[in-house]
């Protein structure tokens, strides 16, 4: 079973198991000092024959002195000499000392017992006998054999003889249907040896609500706290104006007004305040799993409990350490004493410093808009948004070079811009889906309405406890959101007579990470390198999900109605995914408009490729295209020359880039220049430039065997606008034409920030030929709830209950998570008439024919012509073959006539009558409506003036 969520997405690689997402901690998200979780008991035997419990389960226990929160961590499993680790998310907390249930797959006798009332769920089915499962304090997948040294390994145990990894000095005895590995003292005791630590026993799952005897002795359980007298202290003189409570660890007395109530606690604030801003009038009250039934929000009231600081990252996250959560914990009383009310205290955004909101933790605020989405991705699993006043927030490295002054004041400004907008729990997955519109909207860009009221908090940004964290906002009024950024049906006109496309298809693979195939073969894998298995393919996961996958990319590509496409993330599988794709298209566009272009000498041996396809009737393929080998490329680059009926050539260089993720390990041969500095630019920065160093000497040997030096380079460069590898073209002659034509061009959103990896980069020669070039915004801006993944959306139960519903549409909306990008192109043939010329005649394809001043007789020859007169023109030339398409260019004539006009047909100055009867006569009238008689210019033969509308001449 696969419990995986299908993000697919950190940078610009996936994989077939989850990449890191974003958002987690809320109120109380990762493990504080004294915290000690651990695997207590694997229980693999249920539903068999002989079992005691209807599904498998495992169990944790904390044998920490402080509760601990299990958002953002993970439990996964591997066979006992595995390599591939299934995950389940886990929700939640574990009390002091407490258990925490996580149930797993259920077996085939469902008639036995079930296991109390668990604290996850997950699908993961669980050897009986043997296995490896690791207790880990994020979502990203674990790889290998044996993961022991991975730093998010929190605790792992191999159970059973034949499990080939584990803690010390050998695995766990082997356990049956009927019996479970059970860690020693009541799941105390950890020597780092599984052999030594564990023995098999009866299984008896606990959860988070069983009792329990705290681990070295003395009573535990039910959210009691430690013994004394309180001091009673006010809610402003804990927080103190420092970063940290001057308090820490003592048991204080404290009241307030119930601000908000959210699933593991509250939050609440002083009634008065003392007045200073540097200091806050407000705190989190955690309760865990404990009910006080005298909370309400408006209560006064008063509580008894120990005053924390709360590190919502990992101990080592020095950003997160430095910016701890002023906590109450370890509650003994709340008791009522009234009501009261609070008047939210108005904040504006940008903060003056980063942290300024530190003086507002706990309270309840209003924030001044506008506030615009930034990030909907997490929506879905968090119900978290992005927000930022100013507009959409811009990765610095887009617009600045790296490590420059203002890419650091840009980063600065980014973060005192924005604020993350929760939802109060710690759940993921939450059903239904929180601030969700209709359509699964907002979009990023999309804006709050009015102003915004709510508590402030701090927590994780990201799924992992290493990254940073960011300030909070969990609302107390209803927000609505106003569509400042709608969707289009169609991308932008780019002009000119060919249009051509670069499109990420987001992992398109015709073989599914099940094993099966489009064609309904079972038993099939992917390839990457010499190695070929269901585990190398990153795509849909069964049928149903590609059906899915499939008909969102068509609608996008059939709206976009490209003459080329130049395709990323495309199964190496030959042209057999390529070929699948463009079947599909046709039967949607209703004729066979595309071919793929012929499969080059060398593809590569990643999993993924790049291909181009194209519209046969428009370009003719000059041959197979060329393919670099040059070992730099991971995924070799593809070019491929096009010839134009009217002779021109081109080529289209399709390109993707080594992504910014999985990082070189330290001390490797390839760490040095690669390894992440922090300037904004992510891992691999090296390697990208000497790709980008590498492409300009391959489109130098395309241009020559082409036969033309107008080229055409798209593609993922999974580099931003300013980076390295993008300057190592733009600086040596190479044109941006994204940048030319778009003050902000973005395709991809990432920690909040909109930025372009997709570019539309050309050869010097080309540029003058390029009419538009933009982005079409269906899918950064759309929430991931939209896409086609059938994980962790309705009916699935795998969310710890209902998931939430699916929003997928077959429309274009979260086709793949980087926007296509559109290019025009002005490839005419450019005839001249010569001055003694009588007559000129144009090619079959598309020709600008400049006939001067004389009289001559003109004839297209088939295409989209553009007819010409220079201001000389003073009538008297035909026109034998005008048809749809073709434009007539009559506007220097006029000008020299002292006629400017927008709409000089409208307005009268160009007339039409007719000639004989088959033809139209135009003629130029420079006063419109005046005395001055119209001027006969041109006949257009075998046309009438009902049919010659403003369409057919320049305006």
């Amino acid at each position: 079973m696969n419990t995986t969520v299908s993000m697919r997405r950190a940078w610009c690689t996936r994989s077939s198991t989850v990449l890191a997402a974003w958002s987690l901690a809320l109120l109380g998200a990762a493990a504080p000092a004294g915290a000690a979780v651990q695997i207590s008991q694997i229980y693999g035997g249920g539903g068999n024959s002989g079992g005691l419990f209807s599904s498998d389960f495992v169990e944790l226990r904390n044998t920490g002195t402080a509760p601990v929160s299990l958002v953002g961590w993970s439990l996964q499993y591997a066979s006992a000499t595995g390599t591939t680790w299934q995950q389940t998310p886990l929700v939640g907390s574990i009390p002091t000392g407490g258990f925490y249930l996580i149930k797993l797959a259920p077996g085939a006798n469902t008639g036995q017992p079930a296991v109390p009332t668990p604290d996850a769920t997950g699908t993961t089915a669980v050897s009986a006998t043997a296995g490896k499962m690791a207790l880990v304090n994020s979502n990203t997948a674990l790889t290998g054999t044996c993961p022991t040294g991975n730093a998010t390994v929190v605790d792992f145990v191999g159970f059973g003889t034949t499990a080939n990894c584990s803690e010390g000095s050998g695995p766990t005895a082997a356990p049956a249907n009927a019996t479970a590995v059970l860690r020693a003292a009541d799941g105390c005791v950890d020597t780092n040896n599984n052999g030594a630590d564990f023995t098999v026993g009866t299984p008896n799952p606990r959860n988070s609500a069983s009792a329990f005897t705290a681990c070295g002795g003395g009573g535990g359980g039910g959210g009691g706290g430690g013994g004394g007298t309180p001091t009673d202290l006010a809610i402003y003189t804990i927080q103190g104006s420092g970063a940290q409570s001057a308090y820490v660890g003592t048991l204080a007395r404290s009241s307030g007004v119930v601000t908000k109530i959210v699933n593991n606690g509250f939050f609440m604030q002083d009634a008065a305040g003392d007045g200073n801003p540097l200091t806050s009038d407000g705190i989190f009250v955690f309760t865990g799993s404990t009910v006080f039934p005298a909370v309400a929000v408006g209560n006064l009231v008063q509580v008894v409990g120990t005053v924390t600081e709360f590190n919502t990252g990992a101990a080592s996250n020095a950003q997160t350490a430095a910016r701890t959560v002023t906590e109450l914990g370890t509650v003994t009383t709340v008791d009522l004493l009234g009501t009261g009310s609070i008047t939210p205290t108005v904040v504006s955004l940008p903060v003056v410093v980063a942290d300024d909101l530190e003086r507002y933790e706990g309270m309840l605020v209003t924030l001044t808009g506008p506030l615009t989405v930034q990030q909907n991705f997490f929506l879905g699993r968090y119900g978290q948004l992005t927000l930022a006043v100013g507009g959409r927030l811009e990765t610095p490295t887009n617009r600045y070079r790296p490590g420059s002054t203002q890419a650091l004041a840009l980063a600065n400004e980014n973060a005192r811009r924005r604020i993350i907008l929760d939802d109060g729990s710690t759940q993921q997955y939450p059903n239904p889906t929180p601030y969700l519109g209709a359509g699964a909207l907002p979009r990023a860009g999309d804006q709050v309405s009015g102003s915004l009221t709510g508590v402030i908090d701090f927590g994780l940004a990201t799924s992992s406890n290493a990254d940073p964290g960011n300030y909070k906002i969990h609302p107390t009024v209803a927000v609505a959101f106003v569509a400042t950024n709608p969707r289009t049906s169609a991308s932008d006109s780019v002009a000119g007579n060919v249009k051509v496309a670069s499109f990420n298809v987001l992992n398109y693979f015709t073989t599914f990470t099940n094993g099966s195939n489009v064609a309904g073969q079972t038993g099939q894998g992917c390839s990457l390198g010499s190695s070929v298995s269901a585990g190398n393919c990153r795509g849909a996961d069964n049928l149903n999900e590609f059906l899915r996958q499939r008909a969102k990319i068509v609608e996008a590509m059939a709206a976009i109605d490209a003459d080329a496409f130049g395709l990323m993330e495309i199964q190496n599988n030959g042209n057999t995914a390529a070929q699948n794709l463009v079947d599909a298209l046709n039967t949607r566009i209703g004729s066979a408009q595309y071919a793929v272009a012929p499969l080059p000498a060398n593809t590569g041996t990643d999993a993924i490729r790049v291909a181009v396809i194209y519209k046969p009737a428009r370009m003719t393929a000059l041959g197979a295209p060329l393919s670099d080998a040059d070992p730099v490329n991971n995924r070799p680059t593809l070019a491929q020359g096009f010839q134009m009926a009217n002779g021109e050539r081109f080529s289209l260089v399709v390109n993707h880039l080594k992504s910014k993720s999985s990082c070189p390990s330290t001390g490797g041969s390839d760490f040095a220049g690669n390894n992440d500095v922090g300037d904004g630019q992510g891992c691999w920065n090296l390697q990208r430039q000497q790709q980008a160093q590498r492409l300009r000497t391959f489109v130098a040997q395309v241009q020559a065997a082409v036969g033309s030096n107008d080229a055409l380079l798209v593609g993922d460069f999974n580099a931003y606008a300013q980076e390295d590898p993008i300057y190592e073209l733009s600086s040596n002659g190479y044109i941006d034409q994204i940048g030319r034509y778009n003050s902000f061009g973005y395709s991809y959103v990432f920690d909040s920030a909109a930025g372009r990896l997709d570019q539309a980069i050309t050869t010097a020669p080309l540029s003058p030929k390029v009419t538009g070039a933009l982005h079409w915004h269906i899918n950064a801006d759309e929430t991931q709830l939209q896409d086609y993944n059938l994980e962790l959306k309705a009916p699935l139960t795998t969310c710890g209950g209902l998931c939430p519903a699916d929003t997928y549409t077959v429309a274009p909306w979260r086709a793949s998570d980087h926007d296509p990008v559109v290019v025009g192109l002005s490839i005419y043939k450019t005839i001249t008439a010569a001055l003694t010329s009588t007559s000129v005649a144009g090619t079959a394809g598309d020709d600008i024919i400049f006939s001067g001043a004389g009289r001559r007789t003109l004839t297209g020859g088939g295409g989209n012509d553009w007819f010409v007169f220079t201001a000389g023109f003073t009538g008297g030339a035909t026109i034998t073959d005008l048809s749809y398409g073709d434009v007539v260019d009559l506007r220097a004539v006029l000008q020299n006539m002292g006629v400017t006009s927008s709409s000089p047909i409208a307005q009268g100055y160009l007339k039409c009558s007719a000639s004989g009867a088959a033809d139209a006569l135009i003629s130029i009238d420079p006063d419109a409506a005046g005395p001055a008689l119209p001027r006969a210019m041109l006949l257009i033969k075998n046309q009438s003036c009902a049919v010659l509308s403003a369409s057919y001449f320049a305006q």
